[in-house]
């Protein structure tokens, strides 16, 4: 058996989330679909490096696929280009060792949140509009309180089996160019909803309507009704996925 891993973007703004679903449409059953028909199977099982929501992109994204014997990588590339939709790209075919695991092995992971305070019809489906002005310096002094190992339970979509909210933030910070402002933040793992909560929360600070004090107090509060409401999917990328093993 080897497995492959794919490198991939994808815009979501049609798609119900990267995970299979019944009766919805979603990344990793159209990749599957085309992939079965690819090699004239009945049904092909890939395994995606994280669970991206509902109209949430990709500027990078990896699955894995395992196959009993060598495959042409370039042509199954081109093919799989040809079949999918236009909002889905296959970037690279790597094989890698089999115990290398998409989502497993992965040591890093960086999003991007975009908001445009200028309302612009081009930006409308890929960015948070927000007509009003941020404090940028008082919402990187939020971020900075996320750096480190704690518990983000207040950032954590409720109700789910993930039973460890411990994460390893490294980075976070808000930068405005113009009317564009963007949100980096990166860390060894992200719980569901996590980016958007704080994202959310963080904008608060900038319209003043929390202070950096009770930013604080939400996160060591533990408790995900404490924190704002989450951002809107459509303004969150999945930007770079870093294994030990360079792709």
């Amino acid at each position: 058996m080897k497995r492959y891993f794919f490198k991939i973007s994808y815009d979501g703004t049609s798609f119900f989330g990267w995970q299979k679903q019944p009766n919805q449409i979603s990344i990793q059953e159209t990749i599957q679909s085309d992939l079965s028909k690819i090699h004239s199977l009945e049904e092909i099982s890939i395994v995606g490096c994280g669970r991206t929501d509902t109209g949430v992109h990709a500027h990078e994204y990896f699955f894995h696929w395992d196959y009993k014997e060598s495959i042409d990588k370039e042509n199954i590339k081109y093919k799989l280009n040809k079949m999918l939709p236009k909002s889905i790209s296959i970037h690279e075919i790597t094989e890698v060792p089999i115990d290398m695991h998409a989502r497993f092995s992965a040591v890093q992971r960086t999003y991007i949140y975009l908001i445009h305070t200028s309302k612009n019809p081009f930006n409308a489906a890929k960015s948070w509009y927000i007509n009003q002005e941020l404090d940028i310096s008082k919402m990187n002094e939020a971020a900075e309180l996320l750096i480190g190992e704690k518990d983000f339970s207040s950032f954590a979509k409720i109700h789910t089996d993930v039973k460890n909210h411990i994460c390893q933030l490294s980075y976070a910070k808000w930068t405005q160019k113009e009317d564009k402002i963007s949100f980096e933040i990166s860390a060894n793992r992200f719980l569901r909803n996590m980016v958007r909560a704080i994202v959310g929360t963080c904008v608060d600070v900038g319209l003043n309507k929390l202070s950096i004090e009770q930013f604080e107090e939400i996160i060591n509060k533990k408790d995900r009704q404490s924190a704002s409401t989450s951002a809107p999917a459509l303004g969150l990328y999945l930007n770079k996925v870093k294994y030990e093993l360079e792709l």
